[in-house]
């Protein structure tokens, strides 16, 4: 049935994330109330009322194009931390994250967009990656390559010789010992900077405009649709366990993402404390 729905079902997923957007995200970017921004685990950790109603909009609408199908949103794993669970299961799983950059979207910054992936036995089959501030609209199938807006995505290779320009975990989210091990990146050679949408720095890379990427936390939805678009566009990611890193299992950390294969052994290597 997965099959079946790969082959045929994919137009309407994108019909999907693009109403959601329409209906739930794009009316309230910077019209947001006081009282519609709240804070989840920290004053950086931000959740809208956009966010909310863009997942349960995504989670109904993505769950009856593909009837035995579950969701494992962001809103939904803070509110019952056991829905991740969902991951390991035999269900075809929506991964999403309805606004990546809420921050951003909170600030009235138009880089934030919502990331969906279609994910079964920890494998991602396809992913969608909406910017619609941007007019963006990334998408990947397994096997069958990367896209923006219909025109193919290749990573290339960065240019010999110039400094690796590599996003990493913005500070307000790591505390002191990730931030040790982020340090192991400012070298020569290598120029870090803050990430923000997680989602749109994998574009990025899949663009060829940033090199690699830094990340050091887990959670699927922020890094299941990037993953397999940067993987089509000819991209490599490997934990500093030297795994790929898989949204169905407990994963070394950190991990690094990057234009080619080079570059992410480089920054591996970098990340265990290597030269």
């Amino acid at each position: 049935m997965i099959e079946d729905f790969l082959t045929h079902g994919l137009d309407a997923v994108e019909d999907a994330v693009r109403e959601a957007a329409a209906a739930e995200i794009t009316p309230r970017f910077r019209q947001l109330a006081d009282h519609e921004v709240e804070s989840k685990t920290g004053p950086h950790d931000l959740v809208t009322v956009a966010d909310r109603l863009a997942e349960e909009h995504l989670t109904a609408s993505l769950t009856k194009l593909l009837p035995g199908s579950v969701v494992v949103g962001e809103e939904a794993v803070h509110l019952d931390p056991g829905v991740y669970a969902a991951l390991r299961g035999d269900a075809p799983v929506w991964i999403v994250d309805p606004v990546d950059g809420t921050r951003q979207f909170v600030h009235g910054d138009p880089h934030f967009c919502t990331l969906v992936a279609l994910a079964r036995h920890g494998e991602i089959l396809a992913s969608w990656t909406y910017a619609p501030e941007l007019g963006q609209l990334a998408t990947a199938v397994r096997g069958e390559g990367a896209f923006l807006n219909g025109e193919r995505l290749r990573c290339g290779s960065p240019e010999p010789g110039a400094s690796l320009r590599v996003a990493t975990a913005h500070p307000d989210y790591t505390n002191a010992e990730t931030k040790a091990v982020l340090g192991r990146l400012d070298v020569e050679g290598v120029s870090p900077r803050p990430c923000g949408s997680a989602g749109l720095e994998y574009l990025r890379v899949a663009r060829g405009e940033v090199d690699a990427l830094a990340f050091t936390w887990p959670s699927a939805w922020d890094h299941a649709a990037g993953l397999l678009l940067v993987g089509e566009a000819g991209g490599a990611q490997y934990t500093v366990g030297g795994e790929p890193f898989r949204v169905d299992r407990d994963n070394e950390l950190p991990f690094a993402v990057a234009r080619d294969e080079a570059t992410a052994v480089r920054i591996r290597d970098l990340l265990r404390g290597g030269e």
